[in-house]
């Protein structure tokens, strides 16, 4: 089991950068792939980025390649998301989520779920 609590969204201008968190509970986060979703109102849930458990691999979304960065500290039990050059379309609830085998690109195949923090960019 792995429980899962982000951190650090907020409202930002156009152009500018936020770093998201998410603490993960459980001695096997670094057992797990680590994911990014997105959800915007009224859009479908869209995957952002994932990080092999060893963090040697990473994926991202054409749309925020180059522009965020996924991360890890296994001995924090932590993943980061870095998002630089942020856009008003980049404007969602951001959620991480945990797998518990390979790294995966499609939300249906996590198996545990943080709440989310929101994320607002202005124009």
């Amino acid at each position: 089991q792995v429980q899962l609590v982000e951190s650090g969204g907020g409202l930002v201008q156009a152009g500018g950068s936020l770093r998201l968190s998410c603490a993960a509970s459980g001695r096997t986060f670094s057992s797990y792939a680590m994911g990014w979703f997105r959800q915007a109102p009224g859009k479908e849930r869209e995957f952002v980025a994932a990080i092999s458990w060893s963090g040697g691999s990473t994926y991202y979304a054409d749309s925020v390649k180059g522009r965020f960065t996924i991360s890890r500290d296994n001995a924090k039990n932590t993943v980061y998301l870095q998002m630089n050059s942020l856009k008003p379309e980049d404007t969602a609830v951001y959620y991480c989520a945990a797998e518990e085998s390979a790294i995966a690109t499609m939300w249906d195949e996590y198996d545990y779920w943080g709440q989310g923090t929101q994320v607002t960019v202005s124009s």
